[in-house]
Parts: C-alpha cells; structure tokens; sequence
C-alpha cells in the first residue's frame, strides 16, 4: 500500500505534536536524502507505481520535497508535458521489453510504498532546464530538452538527469509543447524508417499497415515531404470514407483496407498506380495475415521492416519471397537506435524532424491534454489518472494524450 504525504504527516505529528507539516517532511529529507532541499515554498510531484500490473489499479500521484542542486554533468528539468503512449501502458504491465529502473529517493524520503523503492511512469516528454551542474557546456537555463534514455520517468513536475540522457530541441520557439512533446518516438520511427533500410528516391513507392497510427500517419507526411507516394492499409469501419479523407490531407497516395487488398483486382489496380514500379520498402506494425498479404505486394529486393504487432498474432512469410524475390526482413526500435548512437547523430536526427516541423510538413498529432492539477489532493489525482488509463484501455480517447502534472506551490 502506497503511503501518501499526509498519512507521512499525521505518523510524524504523532511523535512530535508540534511538529508541521512543512516542517516534518523536511527534516526527514534532509536528514535521509541529499536528493532534496530543505525549501518548503514548493513541493513536487510523480504518477509511480511500486509492482507492475493494470495501470488502472496500481498507479499513484505522490507528491514529494523538491529536488535539490544538480550534480556535476547533469540537470535539473522541469516538465512541461509527457505523452502517454500505448507503449507506457505495457511498460506498466510488465509485457514490454524495455525495463525502467526503481528510484529509491521517494521511499528514502518515506513517502514510497511502505518504504519500498518504485517506478516512476513516462518515458517521452519535453521539459525545460532549471538549473546546471558543473562541467555542463551545451545547456543552459531554460533550454527545452527532450528525453533520449528510455524510460526516464517523464510523468513527473520536475527530475535530475545526465547531460547524455538528453538532448536539446533546436528551434524550440518555433515548435509547440505538444510538438515537443511528441518528437522522439513516433516521428522519429518514420523518420528512421524511411532513411536507413532502402535509399528511396522522388516517385519511390512505400507500402505499410497500420496506416492510421500515429507512426502511419508520419510516415505519409514524412514520405510525401520527400516525393514518395504511399500504399496505406487500414481496417475497414464505419467511417472509412471519413479516415480515407483524412490520410489523403495528409499526403497518402492510396489508401486500401485490407479486404481491398485481398480481392483477385487489387494486383492490377496496384500496378496501375505504380505503373509497373515496384514497391521497394514495407512497414509492418500489425503482424499476422495482414502482413503476410501486404508482403506479396513488395518487389524484387525489397525490405520488411517490422516495428510492432498490432494484431498480437505471428509474422508468417512465405518463403518464395525469400527465394524468387531476396526479400530482406529486419525489425526496428527506436529505443534501441537511441542506445546505439552518439549525442552528436541524436541532435542531427531532432534537427531534421524539427525543420519539417517548422516547415509545417509534419503536422501537430490530434490531442487532449490530462492535467493534474495543484490542488488536486494525492487521493484526487490518483483517481483522476486511473480514470484516464481506464478509459484508454477502452480506446475512448481516440486521440494522442498527453499529460501536464503541476507542482504544489
């Protein structure tokens, strides 16, 4: 059971009645942890979890004393908002590969899960520098930064991080929060997605599932930017005519669904649209006999790339592809590609997703933004975000969340 400020409160007021509540949670910190100052004007908070499982159940708003100067080589930041992508969700679950770490300065301060360490939530988000650390030469005060070391904990007001867990977003006063916010995983999968596997050229042609997601819907914007025309593939539904619309003003050449794609007239309508090119590069996110159709549309030396398994079900591939047409199949992460590559390739990539930003050829994803607000008790806050993860389990949102946690002043 997580122990919130006042339950710390009321333990510590009961050894020393005189005691404040400012006062007592203070001297805990200083006295237990250099991770905290001794201010009282302000206190911060975090959306932690101690145990994996439903996010709905195991979450909880804590709010704790602020942190303290940064050490050397790092900064103190500030965030401004965090999206919550379905890959945070399985984070929490436990189901995803990419593990977070536990942080020990909530139970030190006495305000984790009786004493225990815990997680805290959010792994993308922009924020902004508060203060320096010695040896810190590429920042400055009031810098926006995102996060390139996953699973940072971005669902909290403010945190100490290493200068190379982050990177600065150039331009950033020509950007929005929210486009901030949103620039290192999904724009930067297309962005990644469409430069390294095939050097693709005006007039190229690319085929890809999950059309509609928010990685799809880049991908068509990202690609039409450069010349490239796109097959995009999406479940049928209600209001197909209103998502085809929608992902032609975004730049998609074609879009299909995937029973279009299975009927005896698709393989002549394709080639009339390519005029017999072939389709040099494939993006899978779906998984399952979907993909398997989608394949049998790539040409000769063509590459599969597969960056999720929307479907839950197993990529199966015939091996005439393999045979007649050297097929080449790789899978994509672009967790693992921020690992792999230096500060200096990170910038260069933020730099170019930026500038298509600014460009407005990269438009700003739809959105609703989640605030907890700084009134809100711990108890109300907690209730308001596993509402919030309720109804994303139920897909009701139908839009990019993102989620702003005030301090307390």
């Amino acid at each position: 059971m997580f122990f919130p400020p006042r339950a710390f409160v009321h333990s510590t007021l009961a050894r020393s009645a005189s005691a404040t509540r400012t006062t007592a949670v203070c001297l805990v910190a200083c006295r237990r942890s250099r991770l905290f100052t001794s201010s009282a004007a302000r206190a911060d908070r975090a959306l932690v979890y101690a145990e994996n499982g439903d996010p709905a159940k195991v979450l909880t708003v804590l709010t704790y004393p602020t942190i303290s100067a940064p050490p050397p080589n790092s900064v103190n930041v500030k965030f401004l908002l965090a999206p919550i992508n379905p890959a945070d969700i399985n984070v929490i679950e436990g189901v995803y590969p990419s593990k977070p770490t536990k942080t020990d300065a909530l139970a030190i301060a006495g305000l984790g899960s009786e004493g225990k360490p815990v997680f805290v939530g959010g792994n993308e988000g922009v924020a902004l520098v508060t203060a320096v650390g010695s040896g810190v030469k590429d920042l400055r005060v009031n810098d926006l930064v995102v996060m390139t070391k996953p699973q940072t904990g971005t669902w909290s007001t403010s945190k100490n991080v290493a200068i190379t867990d982050v990177v600065k977003i150039p331009d950033a006063e020509q950007l929005s929060e929210v486009q901030c916010a949103t620039i290192t995983v999904n724009p930067a999968t297309a962005y990644n997605m469409l430069t390294n596997f095939v050097e693709l050229h005006e007039g190229d042609w690319v085929i890809q599932n999950g059309a509609n997601s928010a990685v799809g819907q880049a991908v068509i914007q990202i690609a039409a930017s450069r010349g490239l025309k796109t097959i995009n593939l999406v479940r049928n539904r209600d209001n197909l005519d209103q998502l085809k619309n929608s992902l032609h003003s975004l730049g998609a050449t074609q879009v299909l669904t995937y029973d279009e794609l299975a009927e005896k007239s698709a393989r002549e309508k394709v080639k009339s649209w390519t005029q017999g090119k072939q389709i040099s590069l494939g993006l899978n996110c779906v998984g399952g006999k979907e993909t398997t159709l989608m394949a049998k549309f790539l040409g000769s030396n063509a590459h599969l790339v597969s960056y999720g398994a929307m479907s839950k079900q197993p990529l199966s591939l015939p091996t005439s592809l393999f045979i007649f047409k050297n097929l080449t199949a790789h899978g994509f992460w672009q967790t693992q590609w921020y690992n792999e590559k230096s500060p200096a390739e990170r910038e260069i990539l933020m730099g170019n997703i930026v500038n298509l930003m600014v460009q407005k050829k990269l438009k700003t994803p739809e959105h609703e933004v989640v605030t907890v607000e700084a009134e809100d008790s711990d108890d109300q806050a907690t209730e308001k975000m596993r509402a919030v993860m309720s109804k994303l389990a139920e897909g009701r949102f139908g839009k990019k969340v993102l989620l702003k946690i005030e301090d307390t002043e």
